[in-house]
């Protein structure tokens, strides 16, 4: 395994992590026991870092991670990054709420479902327009020195918004969508992006020496080479929600796709680890969040480490998401 370092946060991070969005079953399928097998080869391969939330599974992403780092007295092993402000309904309608009352709840609930004291990087998971920025970072500032969380991340937050924060409460770690074909994105899932990763956060994060971690790194598996024209997903799967993977948009991101696959097999590489290595490899990416269902999947991740994309392969990298630049 590898780790980096930032100066905003006391320890080494695995640079490949493990995102457990998957774990909660919004995806085609998912077994606990599985998920928790997951949990516990990754931090046998060095993974020491798990990011989750809440709304993944109404919950259930959160138990099933606690009670995988219990099982083994794991805790004290790993990071855990999880998130606050995003609440569900009885229909699983979501709702935005960065407010103090809601956040003190939320952080409450996390801990217990973690089956942990604490937690290390709480995540602002979308902006709340309804709540000033005061009011949410006097409550970190409070669940913080409660020694209920360590750090204090942003997600899917403008960079205005973000320096406001910092000047309120120090902010250690940002989220944003990105990988080779969503490098400077205006939306996911139909949500407007008030920010462009690629041209605005990277700077922001070697700048600030923030934790960066980019989500969909594989762009919820189109860019670990699973897709086929005509793909269609199950009826409860996240995916559908996707307009670039299930609407007219699907035909632009797949060409791609196949020509990031044609080049994979011009140097006999998997494309997964392309995708991954292509994050990898710039100094302003910390940890890549990836989902992993199996553990061939989590293995197959991790290889990347192995080898380097030379300067002759990211240059024809290069050419093919040129036209991504501004998506």
């Amino acid at each position: 395994m590898l780790y980096k370092k930032v100066k905003k946060v006391e320890e080494e991070i695995s640079v490949i992590g493990v995102g457990c969005w998957n774990f909660g079953g919004d995806w085609d399928s998912t077994d606990d026991k599985k998920s928790i097998a997951i949990i516990h080869k990754a931090i046998d391969l060095g993974v020491n870092f798990f990011d989750v939330a809440p709304v993944y599974g109404w919950g259930r992403s959160e138990k099933v991670l606690g009670e995988a780092l219990k099982q083994s007295n794991l805790r004290e092993k790993v990071l855990i990054a999880s998130k606050g402000g995003l609440l569900w309904n009885d229909t699983h309608e979501t709702t935005n709420d960065l407010s103090r009352n809601s956040l003190l709840k939320e952080i409450d609930q996390t801990l217990v479902r973690l089956q942990t004291d604490y937690i290390d990087i709480y995540q602002m998971h979308w902006p709340d327009p309804k709540v000033p920025l005061e009011e949410t970072a006097e409550a970190l500032e409070e669940i913080k020195k409660a020694g209920k969380i360590r750090y204090v991340g942003l997600s899917n937050f403008s960079q205005d918004d973000v320096e406001k924060m910092m000047k309120l409460t120090e902010v250690h770690c940002q989220q944003s969508l990105y990988n080779m074909l969503e490098r400077n994105p205006t939306g996911y899932h139909n949500i407007p992006l008030d920010y462009k990763t690629e041209k605005e956060v990277l700077p922001n994060i070697k700048k600030y020496g923030q934790v960066f971690l980019p989500y969909s790194p594989l762009f919820q598996g189109l860019l670990a080479g699973k897709f086929h024209s005509g793909i269609t997903f199950s009826e409860k799967d996240i995916r559908n929600a996707n307009p670039k993977l299930v609407g007219p948009q699907f035909e632009l991101y797949f060409e791609a796709g196949e020509k990031l696959k044609k080049l994979a097999d011009e140097y006999g590489k998997p494309m997964n680890e392309i995708a991954l290595n292509w994050l990898r490899q710039k100094p302003e990416v910390t940890c890549i969040i990836g989902g992993a269902s199996t553990i061939q999947q989590l293995e197959q991740n991790i290889h990347c480490l192995t080898w380097d994309i030379d300067d002759e392969m990211m240059k024809k990298i290069g050419q093919i998401i040129a036209p991504f630049e501004e998506m």
